[in-house]
């Protein structure tokens, strides 16, 4: 399983077109054969700042994610949103034991 954490600061002028628009991409991928979870999060402490917290089935699954029309639509947007730098973090979903 492979893990991503995007995180975006947004724009205070653009959030709501920033939510308008995130809503298809978030619906789109929840639907495609490889993935697990698709969830946007708001930050407690800074209302502009989102998290998007997905779970796909492998790596080929998030391959085809990223060259799917509803992200290649999305992320051609997205800057325009965007109040600082995209922050993504990708994980390897096996848990590491001590």
């Amino acid at each position: 399983m492979i893990i991503i954490h995007a995180g975006f600061t947004i724009n205070p002028a653009k959030k709501e077109a920033f939510l308008n628009e995130i809503k298809p991409l978030i619906q789109a991928s929840r639907e495609e054969g490889g993935n697990i979870s698709y969830k946007l999060y708001q930050d407690t402490e800074n209302e502009n700042v989102f998290t998007m917290v997905e779970l796909w089935k492998d790596g080929e699954a998030v391959a085809a994610h990223n060259q799917s029309e509803h992200f290649t639509a999305f992320t051609g947007r997205a800057k325009e949103f965007l109040a600082a730098p995209l922050d993504v973090k990708v994980f390897n979903g096996e848990q590491v034991e001590r």
